[in-house]
């Protein structure tokens, strides 16, 4: 099979479905702790340090609005023969589309799972538009999350859909997520081919189709024919910045809470949540880098507790950090 450098397979998509990886660490005793030996602190520290990077999914607003209108489309579009609604998450960045979008897939996966059990069906299918996309390296990514092994490199454009198409319709897919669609700019050639390739796949799906990107309704996705023909049929939902309120305050503590420190005082986070908003102006994205990142370096240095000293040392993106030095 053809292997493309972006996205991800099912093998990898269901391992997150299904909760597989660190979500489960449990903090050891603090004898337990005090009393490992060097190879045992290493191993433990590592432990913590590959949780830390893959924080629970808090449930935002953002998330459950998506989570919300997503269920109401699928089940809408049950029934549907002709043209089927989808939904357009659209937003700056770091504000939470693609935790929102997967978080979607995740349930619905769930659903379908426990009223049918396992078998061969693929609910729900997960790629990321390519950059400077063709429809070919889309039917790519595609087959990449199937893992269809007949594609080689040989094959055209409209062999990997056809075969793509009819792995879909036989696992009887019925959700399909697209992420970074703002890569598909419809002011060009190439996004005009990816526009009418995905119009295919929707004509020959019985799916519904979700798309996520940045700003995507300035990125060109809606212009022209074929855009007023998007826009016809997506509903468009908006992500941006928390406000600071209770919301805020509520996300701060519910990261805090899944910390695996030993010596971090509990609110200590929660206190500081003023400050956490001046340093990420809201964006649900910096905040989880801010306090992942502070995490880390709190288990590397030995301190085992996040402070506000140590969240003054770490770096978030640019945006943030130029607006919180222009506000301080």
């Amino acid at each position: 099979m053809v292997v493309s450098p972006s996205g991800e397979d099912r093998s990898h998509w269901l391992a997150a479905v299904r909760g597989e990886g660190p979500e489960t660490l449990r903090l050891a005793s603090r004898p337990r702790w005090e009393s490992m030996n060097d190879e045992e602190r290493t191993d433990y520290d590592e432990a913590r340090i590959d949780y830390h990077p893959e924080l629970q999914v808090v449930r935002t607003s953002t998330v459950k609005e998506v989570a919300h209108q997503g269920r109401l489309l699928t089940l809408l579009n049950r029934r549907e023969h002709g043209a089927r609604r989808g939904l357009i998450i659209s937003g700056d960045r770091t504000t939470g589309k693609t935790t929102a979008l997967r978080q979607l897939g995740r349930l619905h996966e769930l659903r379908v799972r426990q009223r049918s059990g396992e078998g061969q069906r693929i609910p729900v299918v997960y790629v990321t538009a390519p950059p400077k996309g063709s429809p070919r390296k889309l039917a790519l990514e595609f087959a990449r999350f199937l893992n269809i092994p007949t594609i080689t490199p040989r094959h055209n454009t409209a062999d990997i859909t056809h075969s793509v198409c009819q792995v879909l319709a036989e696992a009887r897919t019925d959700l399909v997520l697209v992420d970074e669609i703002h890569l598909m700019n419809l002011g060009t050639i190439a996004g005009d081919e990816l526009s009418d390739h995905l119009k295919y796949f929707t004509a020959h799906l019985s799916a519904t189709f979700i798309y996520a990107g940045i700003d995507v309704e300035h990125s060109g996705l809606f212009t022209g024919i074929r855009g007023g023909q998007i826009a016809g049929r997506r509903t468009l939902l908006h992500t941006g910045p928390f406000p600071l309120g209770h919301e805020w305050e509520g996300l701060v503590a519910t990261m805090e809470g899944t910390l695996r420190l030993h010596r971090h005082a509990p609110n200590t986070l929660t206190k500081l949540h003023k400050y956490l908003y001046q340093r990420t102006g809201g964006m649900i994205g910096s905040l989880s880098h801010l306090v992942r990142a502070a995490a880390i370096s709190a288990i590397l240095d030995g301190s085992e507790s996040v402070t506000r000293r140590q969240l003054h040392a770490i770096h978030v993106d640019h945006a943030s950090e130029s607006a919180y030095r222009a506000s301080a």
